[in-house]
């Protein structure tokens, strides 16, 4: 009765906090000139760090297990490793360009889980035999955390192409403005002057770029490969994990079970996308593309085989 009240307590706090961080950036985002809410945003995400991490060791010392054996547990997990990643991501860059990336992925995942799921799958249950093995922490602590650094490199890397887009779009139509002024310097020769300014004026934008949006998508298209070399890394040993678990638990260390045809997809998009980063020709809009078709395959591999609830892993399933 204890546990449950706690995990009642820390979900409900962990939740709030996570959706106050969101409105100081949404607040941040407006208001560049409030400092002190960065300060308050850090702060939030490290208290909601430590009350999923309390909520995930309670619920570890009630059940007698590590708590990943349903799709509750992992939704919890799931959001966890998006708020470590959130504070990894602070050491290493104080500018922390994840920040608007992590938290609403965080508070997505728990608020799926808390208020999306039947209410009985919170509930803790006994491990079926598949999962009574040591391997349970190995295996799927791994895929979640590849999960979650795979989604936040392949959000940014929609972000890069977003940006992008738009800076290509913005190009393009002061081209045909540029063009425009350059028919009306033939055509009025007695405003030449006049008209050339104009042309130099515009040809030098064109040829140097707003330095901060050229500056952002740098940052994006750097922390994107970082963040999912990351992620590729712990798809590969979860993966690996995984056949030598299957071979002890089910004889063969790969049986084709979709939730396996999935994962081995995923690993393929991700490593054709770390080879587009090996060549210089295939940096920027052709790896973020890749990037973007992975972050839809990791739904279908993650989501989409537990809403069909069909193969081995079916115990992931929703029902």
């Amino acid at each position: 009765m204890i546990f449950a009240t706690l995990e009642h307590i820390l979900t409900h706090l962990s939740f709030s906090i996570v959706s106050i961080v969101i409105a100081i950036h949404l607040m941040i985002l407006s208001v560049h000139e409030i400092i002190g809410l960065r300060h308050s945003s850090e702060k939030g995400m490290l208290a909601t760090f430590f009350s999923l991490t309390g909520l995930l060791v309670i619920r570890w010392i009630s059940s007698r297990h590590f708590p990943l054996s349903n799709l509750y547990e992992s939704l919890i997990f799931l959001s966890w490793s998006f708020s470590i990643i959130h504070m990894v991501s602070k050491l290493w860059n104080h500018k922390n360009d994840l920040s608007t990336i992590t938290a609403p992925s965080a508070i997505f995942t728990q608020g799926f889980a808390t208020s999306g799921l039947s209410s009985k799958m919170d509930q803790s249950t006994i491990l079926v035999p598949a999962l009574q093995s040591q391997w349970l922490m190995m295996h799927v602590s791994m895929m979640l955390l590849s999960y979650a650094a795979l989604l936040c490199g392949s959000l940014l890397s929609v972000a890069f192409l977003v940006i992008t887009f738009r800076k290509n779009i913005d190009i393009f139509f002061r081209s045909k403005n540029l063009l425009i002024l350059i028919k009306s310097f033939f055509f009025r020769k007695i405003e030449y002057l006049n008209e050339k300014r104009s042309v130099i004026k515009s040809t030098s934008f064109l040829s140097f770029p707003n330095y901060y949006k050229y500056q952002l998508i740098q940052r994006l298209d750097y922390w994107s490969y970082r963040v999912i070399s990351l992620g590729f890394t712990f798809l590969t040993i979860g993966i690996l994990s995984g056949a030598v678990w299957a071979n002890e638990a089910w004889g063969s260390y790969w049986n084709w079970d979709p939730k396996e045809t999935w994962a081995f997809i995923t690993w393929t998009i991700f490593a054709i996308y770390s080879h587009t980063r090996t060549n210089q020709s295939l940096h920027g809009t052709n790896s973020a593309l890749v990037a973007s078709i992975g972050f839809l395959i990791i739904w279908i591999c993650y989501f989409g085989i537990n809403l069909l609830g069909i193969g081995l892993h079916s115990y992931g399933s929703f029902t």
